[in-house]
């Protein structure tokens, strides 16, 4: 994997989340992965991304920053949007929602293998009730 550059290939994971696509996620994740410390599946990841899109229809991520350590990438995000269906327990009010994201992955073998997200739940609800 001498020739695997791990910032193309995220570069080009966000690019597909951001276009909302989600039918080429084995090129980025693998069958088997870890899920904020729970063992899954790529269709588990792929499910809780679509259902998110659903959601919110034009929900976006941009990367501020991008660290890696050997297998090891942490990223820090803004997400965007604006729920069009109940999202997280919150009904629709028209509000829109901007929160960091910080993510650590785990890449094997060219995809990743370890997923954590963290970001503050409660003051996206806050923002989403309006």
């Amino acid at each position: 994997m001498a020739d695997f550059d791990i910032h193309e290939f995220y570069r080009r994971y966000v690019e597909e989340l951001n276009a909302h696509t989600f039918d080429g996620m084995d090129r980025f994740i693998h069958d088997e992965v870890t899920l904020n410390g729970e063992p899954g599946t790529r269709d588990d990841v792929v499910a809780v991304q679509k259902a998110d899109i659903d959601a919110v229809p034009d929900f976006h991520w941009e990367v501020q920053e991008f660290l890696v350590g050997g297998d090891r990438a942490a990223v820090r995000a803004i997400n965007t949007g604006t729920p069009a269906k109940e999202w997280l327990g919150v009904a629709p009010t028209g509000a829109s929602f901007e929160i960091v994201e910080y993510a650590i992955y785990q890449i094997r073998e060219g995809r990743f293998a370890h997923m954590t997200a963290l970001h503050d739940a409660s003051g996206l609800k806050r923002q989403l009730a309006g």
